[in-house]
């Protein structure tokens, strides 16, 4: 069988690498713009949808992801290339974006559940290809090279919003859809013309594979309690990542309606953040390394349990508006660091020869509380009638439980017997 070349390099400024990473600046536009702001806009301040209607669209297409994300990692693992699926998720989520606000309020929902399911199989997809583009020497920087370019494509976008989008109409609004929509798409085609993804030899898909891949979810479940620490842990990083995911989703409608922040302030409030939590990411990486990642963490965590109560205190109080601007900057320096932190301390309790199968638990349970968090703020806000401040503080309940469930979880290094090794 006739082999590609592999787009592995020893630079990682090399044309394939650049591509690759540059897929990151396109998708990190999709979630600013689409899922965190504008969206969510639009369906609460100009349609009049309620937080729930938002709420449930998204829990739901992250609870289909997470049904089926064990397939799409075996389709990923047993097809003899990739990118073909790349292509496809990313196409379908272009084409749903740009369609959004075209067919009313429930229509454009269910177009918003398509588009987001795509975006996150896309994912799974893009992730598994960052091997075909580093060795294992450059692998980190190269995902770093991703990341900080996510983190561009953030600004880029909200850079645009605050051009376009000076008020909250329709016509502003649907605009910013599918401009996210075009650069998504001119942002993603570096990735698909210049990665050159290696054929693999495989057995094909078949209804056997996916049938091993949802038993290899139950035998990863079970064998993550062999290992003291691992499975509390993951119950814990369900409760802390529900609140920052779902404040990440609706802080766009929490400071317009209940701060009144205009759009223009809003999205400088977002950029904000945004630089706050690129800066937080360096600095608690540093500390992680100095201190430990559960020190680090529990710090993290009180970080974020005065940001949540700030937030919720200055509608409820009445307390000034600036206060917000405080909020959004802590929130930055804690969201930077929830990241720099546990995933450190996810591989102090991963053996070498599972710390791929453990990952899988990782991102599962991040899924997971991707559904729960913002369905739970659906339901405090319209379905009990409390309000977003009484939601906000749930979120505070949440980081609350994560912390009483990590307590007693060790970060010390282990030390794995051979047959543990990789």
């Amino acid at each position: 069988m006739h082999r590609q070349e592999s787009s592995r390099s020893s630079s990682i400024f090399s044309l394939p690498v650049l591509s690759w990473a540059l897929y990151d600046l396109a998708n990190t536009m999709f979630s600013m713009s689409i899922v965190s702001l504008y969206f969510s806009l639009w369906v609460v301040n100009v349609m009049g949808g309620s937080d729930e209607l938002y709420a449930n669209a998204n829990a739901f297409s992250m609870a289909l992801m997470f049904l089926t994300a064990p397939i799409l990692g075996a389709i990923s693992d047993q097809a003899s290339r990739r990118m073909p699926f790349l292509i496809a998720s990313t196409l379908i989520c272009v084409f749903f974006t740009a369609l959004l606000g075209t067919v009313g309020l429930y229509g454009s929902l269910i177009l918003f559940v398509v588009a987001n399911y795509a975006f996150q199989a896309g994912l799974i997809f893009y992730d598994a290809l960052l091997p075909e583009v580093s060795t294992p020497e450059t692998r980190g920087r190269v995902g770093g090279l991703g990341i900080g370019l996510g983190y561009m494509g953030s600004f880029i976008i909200v850079g645009l919003g605050l051009m376009i989008v000076k008020e909250e109409t329709h016509a502003d609004l649907v605009t910013m859809f599918r401009l996210t929509a075009l650069l998504f798409l001119l942002f993603s085609l570096p990735c698909f013309l210049f990665v050159k993804e290696r054929a693999r030899e495989t057995a094909g898909i078949s209804v056997a594979v996916i049938r091993g891949a949802l038993f290899q979810v139950r035998h990863t479940i079970a064998n993550a309690r062999q290992f003291p620490g691992l499975a509390r842990f993951l119950i814990g990083r369900i409760f802390y990542t529900d609140p920052v995911n779902t404040i990440i989703i609706f802080m766009g409608v929490y400071v317009t309606n209940e701060v009144d922040f205009t759009a223009f302030e809003a999205q400088l409030l977002l950029l904000t953040a945004i630089a706050a939590s690129v800066i937080g990411g360096f600095v608690w990486g540093v500390v992680v390394d100095r201190i430990g990642p559960k020190r680090s963490l529990f710090m993290v965590l009180s970080l974020w349990s005065v940001t949540i109560l700030l937030a919720a205190a200055v509608p409820v109080f009445d307390l000034p508006k600036p206060l917000f601007w405080l909020v959004g900057i802590m929130a930055g320096i804690a969201l930077g660091g929830t990241w720099a932190a546990d995933r450190p301390w996810m591989l102090v309790l991963s053996p070498p020869k599972f710390v791929g199968e453990f990952y899988g638990l990782y991102s599962m349970v991040g899924r997971f509380a991707a559904i729960v968090g913002p369905f739970t703020w659906g339901v405090i806000v319209d379905r009990l009638g409390w309000g977003r401040p009484a939601a906000v503080f749930t979120m505070f309940f949440f980081v609350v439980v994560a912390m009483f469930i990590l307590r007693s979880v060790d970060d010390t290094p282990r030390e794995w017997p051979p047959e543990l090794q990789v």
